[in-house]
């Protein structure tokens, strides 16, 4: 009865079904057939799917992505990386990739940062004259670092599902998320340097230096704040009073990034020691977007914080119908041995670790074509698992693995939804659009290359904090 659970699925999504219902569909068909179980059945693992405490951030990450968006945050976030890098050889390109290395640190989503940073972005690179299909490219392919530098909603779903701490798999991002901003920036150099392009904006020492203070006091925060939590001080009492400082200082009310670059700060800081969990994190994660939009800069509105809950409400409820429907289809694949037989056949032709994460790559780049990241991450961790773990590789690093994996699954017909976004922001064709980021699929590749098979990339931060 195997290929009956797995031909329907495959059956449903080649007829253009939802990936969701085409996993709740053949499992109740799977059930039906054979008569083990009642139907009733499909609905229970479906509800147990989702009742999960780490799922709650969830919402919660998506509403402060939401809120950081309508709060006016990414103009301030676009102005500082203009400043700090603009003057450069392909000034925009580079703060492309800037602005979106800062947006991940609130986001958490690939296509929050697409549709952000992504419509303000390509209108400035075009006003000044670059080719439109180099704007669309460089902005996909930074976007795809929202999920992997902290917070990430896939590192949650993978976190839940793999029964991995969330902390770890956020402080993994950090270093591999860097590492893919440089590999872009010298992609950027690159046709900077083919092209003859020069800065988008005059080099000033006074703009400069101010953006590098700016910087100096986001840097200087954590810190100084790890100091006292060194010399014992709990974290609450740190947190605050390195917060009344800033609040105090005359450069907070200068500068206008501070604030919401302290948003990734809060998160780690909290997480790493242990004040709150990822899902509390996320909670406070909104109340800091909160904060930012009805109080400092008060450009938040009630009616934008309506407009806002039903937009976090209505994706939610499509992430947890894909959650919950894949908890059914992976709970089928695990009582029907699927994932065991997978294993067996994995290590029947290699016992290499790098073999099989060649091999995983290559199925992950393919699946991440055809499905959302959620639905791919809940369909193929029980699948992959037992091979991770009976090959001794680490958790944590294959979730970053399978991440930007998918990630890079998000720029390629038929399914990347940031391929559509920037289609539609852009006004260009899937066609056309899909050509301007083939280019940029090599300094991803690179990244994958160098994250698959250099662990310590990963691993290096949650070793350190994590021991």
């Amino acid at each position: 009865m195997i290929p009956a659970l797995l031909g329907s699925f495959l059956g449903m999504m080649a007829t253009g079904v939802p990936v969701a219902i085409a996993m709740a569909g053949s499992a109740l068909v799977y059930i039906l057939l054979t008569g083990d179980l009642p139907p009733f059945v499909v609905i229970h693992r479906m509800v147990s799917g989702i009742d999960s405490f780490p799922l709650l951030a969830v919402p919660f990450f998506i509403m402060a992505g939401n809120l950081m968006n309508h709060a006016g945050i990414t103009n301030r976030i676009y102005n500082f990386a203009l400043s700090l890098v603009g003057w450069l050889k392909g000034g925009l390109g580079h703060v492309n990739i800037i602005g979106s290395v800062i947006f991940a640190g609130m986001s958490g989503t690939a296509i929050a940062d697409a549709a952000g940073l992504g419509t303000i972005e390509i209108k400035a690179m075009r006003d000044h004259g670059y080719d439109l299909g180099f704007s669309v490219g460089v902005t996909a392919a930074s976007a795809t670092l929202g999920p992997i530098i902290p917070p990430s909603l896939p590192f949650v779903i993978y976190g839940m599902m793999a029964n991995v701490s969330v902390g770890q798999l956020f402080l993994a991002g950090i270093v591999p998320g860097l590492v893919m901003a440089v590999l872009m920036m010298l992609t950027v150099a690159y046709y900077a340097h083919k092209y003859h392009w020069g800065g988008d904006i005059a080099f000033e020492w006074p703009r400069l230096g101010k953006a590098m203070v700016e910087l100096g006091v986001v840097i200087g925060f954590p810190m100084v704040m790890w100091g006292m939590l060194v010399a014992g001080m709990p974290f609450n009492a740190a947190f605050g009073l390195c917060l009344l400082a800033l609040l105090a200082s005359d450069y907070t009310w200068k500068f206008d990034a501070v604030m919401p670059i302290m948003t990734p700060v809060l998160l780690i800081g909290g997480m790493t020691t242990g004040v709150f969990t990822p899902t509390e994190g996320a909670i406070a994660a909104c109340v800091w977007a909160l904060f930012l939009g009805l109080a400092w800069y008060r450009t938040l509105t009630w009616r934008m914080l309506v407009k806002v809950s039903m937009d976090t409400i209505e994706t939610t409820a499509t992430v947890m119908f894909i959650v919950a429907a894949a908890s059914i289809f992976g709970w089928l694949l695990t009582a029907t041995r699927v994932t065991d037989m997978v294993a067996l056949w994995v290590l029947s032709f290699t016992h290499s670790p790098w073999v099989f994460l060649l091999l995983a790559n290559l199925l992950m780049l393919f699946v991440g074509c055809f499905l959302e990241p959620t639905a791919a991450i809940l369909i193929l961790v029980p699948v992959l698992m037992p091979v991770v773990q009976q090959l001794g590789i680490d958790p944590v690093h294959f979730g970053l693995v399978m991440v930007l994996n998918l990630m890079i699954g998000l720029l390629h017909p038929p399914m990347g939804m940031v391929l559509y976004v920037l289609a539609r922001v852009a006004n260009l064709s899937i066609e056309k659009t899909t050509m301007a980021i083939l280019p940029w699929l090599v300094p991803l590749l690179v990244s994958l290359v160098l994250i698959t098979y250099v662990p310590s990339i990963s691993l290096w931060l949650p070793h350190l904090f994590y021991k």
